[in-house]
């Protein structure tokens, strides 16, 4: 009872508090918890209890790791809380995790409903600001990216805080040639929107927050997902959902239909167009209509998904009609839409060296992904990363080309089985990765396919959003010796998950409860290592565009160890060690005279600086002069290309965005405030740009097969062991 009334005298005082600083401010509703939440957490708890790779009890150690993880999770950047208000809710940090042994939420839910307050009551601030103007003479800088820092001690240092934000975020926008009137304008409706998307957050949206910061204090890559997470979490992986085949956006309150997917429902009736606005849904012929103006995009989204064959109508306000313009009605009937966009794709690459063309097969993988119900089920053409990467090896060998290429960059792992499975493609049999559960039995994963699909040379490019699967892959190519690992290190994700449907546990005939994405097992490789931490490292490096201090496995506090095994039963099938040195010679001396690569490296230099310097000056002159530098730069650069005879007017990662709230080649809009037609313009631009590593790594690849051919013409006056550059 006294903790009960501790909490109503913090958010009374939390009223009173926001009420001083702008008594017409809007602030949301009062979250609570409902009860099958609760029990949701309880069963969660004893799955993880039961079952988890790492067990830890859930006492007041880890109720600790929650608190700390919550508030993070809150307020990384702590431009939302003061320091009191930390004080205030550390009453409670040894004990969060009795909300969940106790079936009682009201303590996390609690500090939830401050944290929206407090985010309100800020952005509210925040628009009072815009009437007062600023002084863009004043040497003064603002601090971008405060995790490290500590909280705010008081509110006059948590406005001085907003100032300075708020302060760049009009600076930007008139560097990018906008009038006063219209930043204030822009800038206003960008911070109503923020405290409108506060009052549409929902019990079940703290829900999944809190929980996630109890599944990640034990584990980072332990999560819980609520129902609508869980399904899009299997959508993922099936690459399919039932809908109408439409890309939506949110804009300007509007369900704005972005994109249309080809061959989908919306495309095939012709009633639909890039830039038309849903502004209803109505449940088959003769269903009432909801107004869905204003609403969250994934609360739209859920109404228009459905099951196949169904109808759904929708009211619509045409791309090129004003807001009181003329409606229409379109029906259209759901059916299954396949996410090509995101399936592996292949694409051929050639290359000159002297007067000999070589062709080489990229296939991009951006998931291992794998329709799982499908696959249980018998389903004869269930998706499956392996069956489509198999596809794609028979049309590039078909046009003759010389090696394969597997793009790996931010594919972030999916299905164990596929990993094996597409690794059985490259190898004839054999191990390919090694798992170790809770109780220290060690099982291996192995290829037990006859042949392969591929036998010529293999790449594989990677970077530090290659994880998990994508490691399992590139470290089994390695440890055979069957591929040429080429980028950054990966993240150095050695963990196994598995998904525990919630409501299957508890026998629910309707989903309320979520899923667990629980880590099970570690991975190994199959020359006993891990990739867990270190990753894997590449034969031949690029330059890091990520630093590892701040992405990948070794930027979490509590991920698990390094730690190594026996090495499984399996022989190497070729040994590229030797062909390193000539080919790292081959790729130094290219890229020194590659002036697209040394612009990257410059670019993630600068980048890396900026980011340590951690300020940008609010000063207009300064800021002014940086630009003006940056300008200069790029149009150095474009001259030195046109005088180099290069085709390639925009360059894939150049010139990054070098700090958060640059002005720096940027407009200061955010994504939503732009015109869609001009932002799909710029993603068509980006989606077309020279991807400088894509070709580096091509042209490693290709130096391969040369060597390799050379290698073969003159095996017979090589001595075992030396090296032999080609002709």
């Amino acid at each position: 009872m006294k903790q009960k009334l501790l909490w109503l005298l913090l958010v009374l005082a939390t009223a009173a508090q926001s009420a001083s600083l702008d008594a017409g401010a809007p602030y949301p509703p009062e979250l609570k918890p409902v009860q099958h939440e609760a029990q949701a957490a309880s069963l969660a708890a004893e799955m993880l209890a039961r079952y988890h790779y790492k067990g830890m009890p859930l006492d007041s150690a880890l109720s600790e790791k929650i608190f700390d993880r919550y508030l993070k999770s809150l307020d990384s950047e702590k431009i939302f809380f003061v320091q009191s208000d930390v004080d205030h809710l550390s009453v409670d940090r040894t004990r969060l995790g009795d909300a969940i042994l106790n079936e009682d939420l009201t303590v996390p839910f609690a500090i939830f409903n401050l944290y929206e307050h407090r985010a309100a009551e800020r952005f509210a601030y925040a628009r009072t600001l815009l009437k007062q103007g600023f002084d863009f003479q004043k040497i003064e800088s603002y601090q971008y990216e405060r995790e490290k820092e500590t909280w705010p001690k008081t509110e006059a240092e948590m406005r001085e805080l907003w100032r300075k934000r708020v302060k760049n975020d009009w600076l930007r926008l008139k560097l990018a040639g906008k009038n006063d009137k219209s930043i204030g304008d822009i800038l206003d409706k960008r911070y109503g929107n923020f405290i409108k998307r506060i009052g549409q957050v929902k019990s079940a949206d703290a829900f999944q927050t809190y929980m996630n910061a109890y599944t990640m204090s034990i584990e980072p890559h332990t999560n819980y997902l609520g129902p609508r997470a869980a399904e899009d979490f299997d959508i993922s992986m099936r690459l399919s959902l039932v809908g109408i085949g439409a890309v939506l956006a949110d804009l300007d309150d509007y369900t704005t239909i972005r994109e249309l997917v080809p061959g989908g429902p919306a495309s095939l009736s012709g009633q639909l167009k890039t830039g038309d606005r849903i502004v209803g849904v109505a449940q088959g012929k003769n269903g009432s209509m909801t107004d869905v103006m204003g609403w969250r995009l994934d609360d739209t989204v859920a109404l228009i998904r459905g099951v196949p064959d169904s109808m759904v109508m929708l009211d619509v306000l045409p791309a090129d009609a004003g807001p009181d313009g003329k409606h229409k009605l379109v029906s259209l009937i759901r059916k299954t839409i396949s996410l090509e966009e995101q399936a592996a794709k292949a694409s051929v690459h050639s290359t000159m060296d002297g007067k000999t063309t070589r062709r080489v097969g990229v296939i991009s993988l951006p998931s291992f992904y794998e329709d799982f119900a499908g696959r249980q089920k018998g389903v004869r053409d269930y998706k499956s990363a392996t069956r489509d990467v198999a596809r794609l090896l028979d049309g590039l060998k078909k046009e003759g080309v010389d090696g394969v290429l597997i793009d790996l960059r931010n594919n972030g792992g999916g299905s164990l089985v596929e990993a094996i499975d597409v690794a059985g493609l490259f190898i004839d049999k054999g191990p390919v990765v090694q798992q170790r559960d809770a109780s220290g039995e060690i099982t291996v994963g192995s290829d037990t396919r006859a042949g392969v699909a591929w036998a010529g040379p293999l790449g594989v490019l990677i970077n530090r959003g290659s994880a998990s699967a994508s490691e399992i892959f590139a470290a089994a190519m390695q440890d055979y010796g069957r591929g040429l690992i080429i980028g950054e290190p990966s993240f150095g994700k050695g963990t196994v998950q598995s998904m525990v449907d919630l409501d299957r546990v508890a026998k629910n005939g309707k989903p309320k409860f979520g899923e667990l994405k629980m880590t099970v097992a570690q991975f190994f490789r199959i020359n006993g290592g891990t990739t867990q931490l270190r990753g894997v490292k590449p034969d031949i490096l690029f330059p890091a565009v990520i630093d590892a201090e701040n992405f990948g496995e070794s930027s979490f506090g509590n991920a698990l160890p390094w730690v190594q095994i026996k090495a499984a039963d399996y022989s190497p099938v070729g040994d590229l060690k030797g062909l390193l040195p000539i080919l790292s010679a081959l790729h130094e001396a290219r890229v020194s005279k590659d002036k697209d690569f040394q612009y990257l490296q410059e670019d993630i230099a600068e980048s890396r600086l900026e980011r340590k310097k951690n300020l940008v000056s609010l000063n207009e002159a300064v800021r002014r002069k940086e630009r003006d530098a940056q300008e200069v730069r790029l149009r150095s650069r474009e001259s030195r290309r046109n005088s180099g005879g290069s085709s390639h007017g925009n360059v894939l990662g150049e010139v990054p965005a070098l700090r958060k709230g640059s002005a720096l080649g940027d407009d200061g809009l955010q994504a939503d405030e732009r015109n869609l037609a001009v932002e799909l313009a710029a993603e068509k631009v980006r989606k077309n740009a020279k991807d400088v590593l894509l070709d580096e790594a091509v042209s490693i690849l290709s130096d391969e097969v040369g060597v390799l051919t050379a290698g073969a013409r003159l095996a017979v006056r090589v001595k075992p062991g030396s090296i032999a550059m080609p002709d």
